[in-house]
C-alpha cells in the first residue's frame, strides 16, 4: 500500500485530525542511511512527525525539525513541506540499543532524555518562525505533544510508530496528530483521553490492515470527516546542478587550491547519502564560472 496522509475534522469540527501511513518513507530513510533498528525508529518517528506537520503548512512553506538530545544518536534533522515531501538524517545511524523495559526499541535511550527539539518554519516571511522545547521523554511522541501545547498553544495528542522486522527493514510506520479546538467540553476531553489511553499502538493497527482513517476512527469513533489526502514520500533537494553551484560559490581561490592539492572533489549529501564526484577537468570548468566577471 502506498504512503498516504489524510486530514480532516471530528466531533462536529471540535477536533482537527491528521493521520498517515509512512512505511515506504521510513524504509527509504533506513536504506539510504543504513540505520540500525533503534536509529530507524528514532529517525522514522521524527520523519512521521515532520510529514504531518508539513501538512499543516500551505503553498511553498516548509519546516525543519532538529532533535538535539544527549543520547548516542546525536542530532536528528528532518525537512518537510506542504507537498508531502520529506527528507532526514541522524548523526549516528548505526546506533542500536537493547530493548527497553517494555520490550520495545529504546528510542528514548538513543535520543536521550535531556536536550531540546527545535522547529524552524519558513513561512515566506522575512524571518523564519522558531519554536523550541526541552525534551521531556525522548520517546518523541510525548515530546511533540508538549511542543504543540507549549509553543503553539494547541492541546494535541501525538502518536508515532515504527515497526522494524527481524532483518532490519520497516514493516509498518505511521502516526497521527489529534488537535483540540475551541468548543470541546470537559466531558469531551475526558472521553477523548479515555479512548486514547486504550488505543493500541499505531503500528499494531497498521499491521492488522487498518488505514489511516481507521486509526482515527479507533480513537474518535465514526464522527470523522476526511477533508483531503495526499501521498507522502522521500524527496531530497540535492542535484548535480545544486552541488556545482555550491562549489562555484567557494570562489576562485578555494577552487584553485582544491584543483592543485587534490585534483578532484567529492561532495556527499547528508539528507540522502548521494555522492557527487568531480574530476580535475570538471573542477577546471567550474573554476571558469567562479572567476570574477570583467567590468563592462
Amino acid at each position: 500500500m502506498e504512503d498516504i496522509l489524510i486530514r480532516g475534522t471530528a466531533w462536529n469540527g471540535k477536533i482537527r485530525v491528521f493521520a498517515c501511513r509512512a512505511t515506504h518513507l521510513v524504509d527509504e530513510l533506513r536504506r539510504r542511511h543504513g540505520t540500525l533498528p533503534t536509529a530507524t525508529a528514532a529517525l522514522g518517528r521524527t520523519a512521521i512527525a515532520g510529514a504531518i506537520m508539513g501538512a499543516m503548512l500551505k503553498g511553498e512553506e516548509k519546516l525543519t525539525i532538529q532533535v538535539k538530545g544527549d543520547g548516542p544518536i546525536g542530532q536528528i534533522v528532518v525537512d518537510a513541506n506542504a507537498h508531502g515531501e520529506v527528507r532526514g538524517y541522524a548523526d549516528h545511524p548505526q546506533v542500536h540499543l537493547a530493548s527497553n523495559a517494555q520490550g520495545k526499541l529504546d528510542v528514548a535511550g538513543a535520543v536521550g532524555r535531556s536536550g531540546h527539539i527545535h522547529i524552524i518554519k519558513d513561512l515566506g516571511m522575512k524571518e523564519p518562525y522558531r519554536g523550541s522545547i526541552p525534551i521531556i521523554s525522548g520517546e518523541l511522541g510525548e515530546d511533540f505533544t508538549y511542543y504543540f501545547a507549549s509553543s503553539e498553544q494547541t492541546p494535541s495528542a501525538v502518536g508515532l510508530g515504527v515497526l522494524v522486522d527481524t532483518d532490519g527493514s520497516v514493516l509498518q510506520a505511521g502516526g497521527f496528530i489529534v488537535q483540540l479546538l475551541p468548543g470541546l467540553t470537559d466531558a469531551d476531553i475526558t472521553r477523548l483521553e479515555q479512548a486514547l489511553s486504550v488505543m493500541p499502538p499505531v503500528t499494531a493497527l497498521l499491521d492488522q490492515g487498518e488505514t489511516p482513517e481507521g486509526i482515527l476512527q479507533f480513537a474518535l469513533g465514526d464522527d470523522v470527516q476526511i477533508m483531503d489526502s495526499m501521498p507522502i514520500r522521500f524527496q531530497c533537494k540535492c542535484s548535480p546542478e545544486r552541488v556545482e553551484k555550491t562549489l562555484i560559490s567557494l570562489g576562485e581561490s578555494e577552487l584553485n587550491q582544491i584543483i592543485h592539492e587534490e585534483g578532484k572533489a567529492q561532495v556527499e549529501c547528508h539528507f540522502c547519502n548521494e555522492t557527487y564526484k568531480f574530476d580535475k577537468p570538471e573542477l577546471e570548468r567550474l573554476l571558469e564560472h567562479a572567476k570574477p566577471k570583467p567590468m563592462q
